[in-house]
């Protein structure tokens, strides 16, 4: 039987799934807002303004009274991952569905080989995990647990174009599982230096804490509580202010992972005036959203849920010094280390806290923890959330422009986010593998309408349609523009839509810093319907449902003459009554 010839579909009949037209949204970039349309074709955003020409059979999205911004970047999660005993509930497919649901669109990933255990070995194992599974695309770091010259050898081949990796992380703690001493982190950073690559630290004295587990143990300390007790503020300090000078000391860069206490913020901001390289530090969604104080829990279950490393804190005030540390720039960057255990697996830890296996969860709640504790009491402004959660981490990792901007020629990757979308966090509708969630019963305004994933419409008005192994793997560049100097270009402009002038990437910059690229947005958006380009808070939240914005207008050319040759940013300068152009 022969083959029916395969019938070609008018344009106008064809699917719309490759292409999508969210109008009347509010564009939010890191560096400035805009009110613009978005045209997404075959993954690609291939224009933005109003008045757009576009084909037949497009899917619109009507995002009015929505924000339309990049899908986050979670820098830190460990799905599908072996550690204490135990194996993570949530492999890459629930671990990235939910990420979805929560509006990221990436996620970054560890690589943690045993010790001993090639580097190159470990990476494939993790491509083998992941490949098949993610629903969004995924990059990886890579963890120094170990060291040789074979490490080395191996972490220069990794940062090749065959693997990918600019990222290696080293453990300050795990004493006699992933613990590197002083000398050995030194010659990793040292390394990390000269492949162009940015070291990472998990900052906690390993040592210290190690012989405060003894002394717990011994006075019969072993619930949960135990946990924070043998690791408290000043250990974690001590760890952050060592990896700056050991940092500074090979003349590298910095990344330390998931800052928990207020002394680690004055360990940083002491260090970071004397470091000659930039120093880069995130928090998590579970520091800003909760804290220590379930770990005293009298049930079991409960407080052992909320066993991490380093610890929450049992300080109330740290939640909130967080999200100070966000707007004034000591933290660049929100992450999840999104690394989930059931039940059974927590309840190894019964008796001797030391077996509980360290991780909450995250991945899904990150966006809308931090909108709720930081843009709704007017902390942070949008600019600055869509900083911490997704721009920051684009150009630390050398994915922007690519990620983490809404741009022309960047990915679709996109949130159509609805401030006053309000919903109640519980494991009873989130999304990842798991029964239990840290932040059980949390009130949020603000969460993801929509969620585009290259092109594909997976959030749809609250209905998650995620596909199994839709995502690919990411490679990241050495020699980050961000980090190391330099300029990233912004992506090719596709072919037949003219793009508008963008401003080039700052060589380096500070994070929530005025720059040059900023004045520049600023006045590129001068006269049209803005809001300010400033990427440091402004210190007012959105506004209450129901309150009027004055500074809007309802009326748009774009619905009256739709198609029309109107250039809606040009400013007309008439004195007051108008100009006369009549003859006298």
């Amino acid at each position: 039987m022969t083959n029916a010839p395969v019938k070609k579909v008018p344009i106008h009949l064809q699917s719309s799934q490759n292409r999508l037209l969210i109008k009347n949204g509010r564009v939010v970039n890191d560096d400035g807002m805009e009110e613009a349309d978005v045209y997404v074709e075959d993954g690609i955003i291939k224009q933005m303004g109003r008045n757009l020409i576009i084909p037949g059979g497009t899917r619109v999205i009507d995002a009015t009274g929505k924000l339309v911004m990049p899908g986050g970047i979670d820098p830190h999660t460990h799905l599908d991952l072996e550690m204490m005993g135990a194996k993570t509930a949530d492999d890459f497919y629930t671990g990235t569905k939910a990420a979805v649901a929560g509006g990221t669109t990436t996620i970054i990933d560890f690589v943690l080989p045993q010790r001993g255990q090639s580097l190159i070995e470990a990476y494939s194992n993790w491509r083998e995990k992941a490949d098949n599974k993610v629903c969004c695309d995924y990059a990886l770091h890579m963890g120094v647990t170990w060291w040789s010259p074979s490490v080395e050898r191996e972490m220069e081949q990794l940062c090749g174009e065959e693997y990918g990796i600019n990222s290696f992380k080293m453990f300050m703690a795990y004493k006699d599982a992933w613990m590197l001493d002083d000398y050995h982190l030194y010659l990793a950073m040292e390394t990390c230096k000269r492949l162009g690559a940015l070291p990472q630290v998990h900052a906690e004295n390993g040592d210290i804490i190690a012989r405060n587990v003894e002394k717990l143990l011994a006075a019969g300390k072993t619930d949960p509580e135990g946990h924070e007790l043998s690791r408290d503020e000043e250990v974690e300090a001590e760890a952050v202010n060592r990896a700056c000078v050991i940092a500074n000391q090979a003349n590298a860069p910095l990344y330390i992972v998931h800052v928990m206490s207020r002394e680690a913020l004055r360990a940083l901001d002491f260090a970071r005036a004397r470091q000659r390289q930039p120093v880069y530090a995130e928090t998590l969604a579970a520091t800003v959203g909760t804290d220590g104080s379930h770990c005293r829990n009298a049930c079991f279950r409960h407080a052992a849920g909320h066993v991490m490393s380093p610890p929450l804190r049992s300080d109330p005030n740290t939640p909130q010094a967080m999200v100070d540390a966000l707007a004034n720039d000591c933290l660049q960057l929100v992450g999840s280390d999104h690394c989930t255990f059931h039940e059974k697996d927590k309840a190894l830890g019964q008796g001797d806290f030391t077996k509980i296996p360290n991780g909450v969860n995250g991945v899904e709640e990150r966006m809308a923890i931090l909108w709720q504790r930081g843009v709704n009491t007017g902390a942070l402004d949008p600019c600055r959330f869509v900083a911490a959660t997704s721009a920051c981490a684009a150009r630390v990792f050398a994915l922007w422009p690519r990620k983490g901007r809404v741009a022309v020629g960047s990915d679709a990757d996109l949130v159509v986010w609805d401030p006053r979308l309000q919903r109640t966090v519980s494991a009873a509708n989130h999304h990842h593998a798991l029964d239990f969630n840290i932040f059980e019963g949390q009130s949020v305004v603000g969460s993801p309408q929509y969620v585009i994933v290259n092109g594909r419409v997976c959030l749809d008005d609250g209905d998650l349609r995620v596909a199994e192994g839709y995502g690919k793997f990411l490679k990241t560049p050495v020699f980050s523009p961000y980090v190391y100097g330099g300029e990233a270009p912004m992506p090719q402009t596709p072919e037949p839509y003219p793009s508008s002038p963008m401003p080039e990437s700052p060589s380096r910059v500070t994070n929530g810093t005025p720059t040059n690229e900023l004045n520049i947005v600023s006045k590129q958006m001068a006269g049209t319907a803005l809001s300010s380009g400033c990427s440091t808070p402004t210190g007012r939240k959105m506004r209450e449902p129901g309150q009027r914005d004055l500074q809007n207008s309802t009326f748009s050319l774009s619905k009256e003459m739709e198609g029309a040759d109107t250039k809606t940013s040009v400013r007309v300068r008439n004195p007051p009554g108008g100009k006369s152009s009549g003859l006298w």
